[in-house]
């Protein structure tokens, strides 16, 4: 996995835009409410540009404001991460075979 995708935030930040494309202060907000605390403007853009300047996040205009979008190589990247993950959870919800006799 690349480093960018290393830190927690911009994972969750992939995470939120592959489900819509987002403006950035409501995708801070989305954040903030997740996390339940006050994210450092300079952090969280920096995140945001560092997931930009390896391509897996973009910007487009949308009217007068900019909106993130997720590219390609990010939603790939994403779905590789998701894919590790659930190979390392698999009986995370407590049942396993023992659990339901089979």
């Amino acid at each position: 996995m690349t480093r960018f995708l290393q830190s927690g935030r911009r994972r969750d930040i992939c995470v939120l835009l592959a489900d819509e494309p987002r403006q950035a202060q409501a995708l801070k907000s989305r954040l903030e409410s997740h996390y339940d605390v006050r994210i450092d403007p300079k952090s969280f853009y920096g995140a945001l540009d560092a997931l930009e300047n390896a391509g897996f996040v973009e910007t487009r205009a949308d009217g007068i404001h900019d909106v993130y979008h997720l590219t390609d190589s990010g939603q790939a990247r994403l779905r590789d991460h998701l894919g590790w993950m659930l190979d390392h959870v698999e009986g995370v919800d407590g049942k396993d075979d023992a659990d339901t006799g089979e």
